[in-house]
């Protein structure tokens, strides 16, 4: 049975890190330096002259291949633990990993035939 004080370790790590975050952001703030000049303040990207206004459209291919590196990334994660414990699994396992790289391929396959990888 669970009391209230087997959870006070968690809380009060809870509490020391809000403390410490706290802390240190305060001391940043108090103890950092405050020039500012008209360089200093303006946007920086690379090295690149800024030329205009930076909410300019671009194409929806980069959100597009951002999700989709992320949902197959998420997918080859899967693969670690089946790796890691692949003879204790036995046949059942290599199965169902079979199933499941297949059905990763199909989507794979589904991505690359709408060309949703082909920058233009």
């Amino acid at each position: 049975m669970t009391t209230t004080a087997d959870y006070l370790p968690i809380v009060l790590q809870f509490v020391f890190v809000a403390v410490f975050i706290a802390g240190m952001l305060a001391l940043s703030h108090y103890v950092g330096p405050r020039r500012h000049s008209k360089n200093k303040d303006a946007s920086f990207e690379c090295g690149v002259k800024q030329y205009s206004n930076a909410r300019i459209p671009f194409s929806v291919k980069y959100f597009l291949v951002a999700i989709l590196f992320v949902l197959f990334d998420v997918e080859v994660i899967f693969l670690y633990p089946w790796a890691a414990n692949f003879r204790g699994m036995g046949f059942d396992g290599l199965w169902k990993m079979g199933m499941f790289m297949g059905l990763f391929l199909v989507g794979f396959f589904y991505v690359l035939k709408k060309g949703a990888l082909d920058w233009e």
